[in-house]
């Protein structure tokens, strides 16, 4: 495939190396030949090992665990194609580690996530590529251009193909996640309930109220990032409580932390349903009530459709 201003090529960080492989697949090209490695004191070192001058050049790193050393990769990764006169470099980062940390949560707190814009920016990135964000004011954060892409379509093509819509509500884990919701259950043409939550502290939530009537539907829990699954857990067994029949989740990014694929198996969920944004742990695999499905498709048409210059929000007209 090629740009329309000179050739594409695709670079990948170790974050996700099978993701890469199959975005590479859906575009027609080989990845591009690097080395991405560590000295022994666990300095990155990275060494381009082809001819970039001129290239589209397209980084595919998720920033997930280990956080701080994926990041690493990404700026490396950048600042070698940079010294190697790449035309353009676009940071595709399925998934944006440190999102959460998107305003001053407290005094004498950090805004995290525009530290890390500020550090993708200042390495030499052109333009960046990410998958549900947290939350959308954080694309602000850049000051250079930044497509949001969204797993919602292909949610939307697997709940039909697995659900009797006639009864199926969609329910957002949070008052905080009703848009994200609310999104998809007019997609879909169903009902919608929030489970009502108090945080006590991070990384547990206690479930409070069910807002609106779920007994006799199959209950579908919507939501960005699920982490240690306290929350998914706690909302199952509280549509359970109020009469719910099942509940099964669709999450973008299976963060999944600690024990808590071990969580989600013995939990009242159905399924979770999570993409490969981020690669998953052997537990993931093992757990019996979690599936993966692949955004490799979206992303390889969307950079096709970045480097042609054509337009990526009508992916999800």
């Amino acid at each position: 495939m090629s740009a329309k201003n000179g050739s594409i090529k695709l670079v990948a960080g170790n974050s996700n190396p099978v993701l890469a492989q199959d975005i590479a697949k859906g575009l027609g090209i080989e990845l591009t030949k690097a080395v991405v490695r560590r000295f022994a004191d666990m300095e990155i070192f990275v060494e381009i090992q082809e001819n970039v001058r001129g290239s589209d050049m397209f980084i595919l790193q998720s920033t997930s665990y280990p956080a701080n050393d994926n990041l690493m990769e990404l700026l490396i990764i950048t600042d070698a194609l940079r010294r190697a006169s790449a035309r353009r470099i676009t940071a595709v980062v399925p998934y944006f580690g440190y999102a959460r940390q998107d305003r001053k949560s407290g005094s004498r707190t950090p805004i995290s996530a525009k530290l890390v814009a500020n550090l993708i920016s200042r390495a030499g990135v052109d333009r960046v590529m990410t998958l549900d964000l947290h939350a959308g004011q954080i694309q602000g954060f850049f000051d250079i251009p930044t497509d949001n892409l969204f797993a919602a379509p292909l949610m939307v093509r697997d709940i039909r193909d697995r659900f009797d819509l006639a009864k199926a509500m969609v329910v957002s884990p949070d008052v905080g996640g009703v848009a994200r919701a609310r999104g998809l259950a007019k997609r879909i043409n169903t009902p919608l309930a929030i489970v009502d939550k108090r945080r006590e502290r991070p990384g547990e939530s206690e479930v409070m109220n069910v807002i609106g009537d779920v007994a006799g539907y199959n209950c579908i829990l919507v939501d960005d990032i699920v982490d240690s699954g306290g929350t998914l857990v706690n909302a199952a067994e509280a549509l359970i409580a109020h009469g719910a029949k099942e509940v099964s989740a669709y999450i973008t990014h299976g963060v999944l932390s600690g024990g808590a694929a071990a969580r989600i198996a013995s939990s009242r969920l159905k399924e979770l349903v999570i993409t490969d944004s981020i690669l998953p742990t052997d537990a993931v695999n093992k757990a019996p009530n979690i599936r993966t499905i692949s955004i490799a498709g979206l992303i390889a048409e969307a950079i096709g459709r970045t480097a042609a210059e054509e337009s990526v929000s009508s992916l999800f007209d």
